[in-house]
């Protein structure tokens, strides 16, 4: 299959071009992230292999998460944090996990050893969560956390009553909230109405924010729509892209840089007895 060209945007490109930047306003513009990354290593390849601006987030501690990670790194995929959190149905969250019952000590090394588990990361988002994320304390120390790296948050609204969006402002965490699952029921017509929803809700508000998972149905869908976003009039940016967007083409952290993947130092925040955990990990 031939693919057309397509404008696409990544975060680069609005840093590197402020025409990037003034023309990005007019035109309505998706980002898609895609959950889950990490076990599937046949459709792994396939999304990675899209040549678009995919946000890939990926499962700590996973068989194929670093290898796939890398790969995805190299073909220029921006890279998150899929991170597993206490839901209210009590499903197993898999390795790695922040549970209703953590203290804020527990919870930040749990945390930690995720963030170290998979390379190239700028952010993070909910994996489940229902539970967690209602959680006043355990999102704020969330928040403390990846402040000290720094990590963007994208909330993935697994329950109308998260309080992980408005803790992240409240911390100036860069942040985004899901707009659109695309695939809960994994049917190509199911998936093709989604997308509609995500196109529709791009051209009201200028922007969406839409979260697939590495089914089948997904990336071979994927793989048919996304070429034919240009005859709609429609972008596809990179979660740090979009939100430049939505910011007026500033920079997610300032003067502040993230530190190198996998090498993330202590800040003077965090104290002496979570340092001393720390070390040992």
């Amino acid at each position: 299959m031939i693919l057309q060209p397509l404008k696409v945007l990544s975060f680069g490109l609005l840093l590197a071009s402020g025409q990037a930047w003034a023309d990005s306003i007019s035109q309505p513009t998706i980002a898609i992230i895609i959950d889950d990354m990490g076990n599937h290593v046949k459709t792994g390849r396939q999304l990675i292999n899209l040549p678009y601006p995919l946000t890939l987030a990926f499962l700590p501690h996973r068989k194929h998460t670093a290898e796939l990670a890398r790969n995805a790194h190299y073909q220029n995929k921006e890279i998150m944090l899929h991170m597993p959190m206490a839901n209210t149905l009590g499903l197993d969250l898999g390795a790695g996990g922040l549970t209703a019952d953590m203290g804020k000590l527990d919870l930040t090394i749990t945390l930690r050893k995720a963030i170290r588990s998979v390379p190239y990361i700028q952010g993070i988002n909910n994996h489940m969560g229902s539970a967690l994320t209602q959680n006043r304390d355990h999102m704020s120390w969330v928040m403390e956390e990846l402040y000290n790296y720094p990590l963007y948050f994208v909330d993935s609204r697994t329950i109308a009553t998260s309080v992980a969006s408005r803790t992240a402002q409240q911390y100036a965490i860069p942040n985004l909230s899901r707009d659109v699952f695309l695939d809960h029921w994994q049917t190509r017509k199911s998936i093709h109405k989604q997308f509609g929803r995500l196109i529709k809700l791009a051209k009201e508000k200028g922007s969406a924010v839409a979260i697939g998972h590495p089914h089948q149905v997904t990336a071979d869908y994927l793989e048919w729509a996304l070429p034919r976003l240009d005859q709609q009039g429609i972008r596809i940016a990179t979660v740090s892209g979009l939100w430049a967007i939505r910011n007026e083409g500033s920079t997610m952290f300032g003067d502040r840089k993230q530190l190198p993947s996998n090498s993330f130092a202590l800040t003077e925040k965090v104290t002496s007895k979570k340092s001393e955990a720390a070390n040992k990990l």
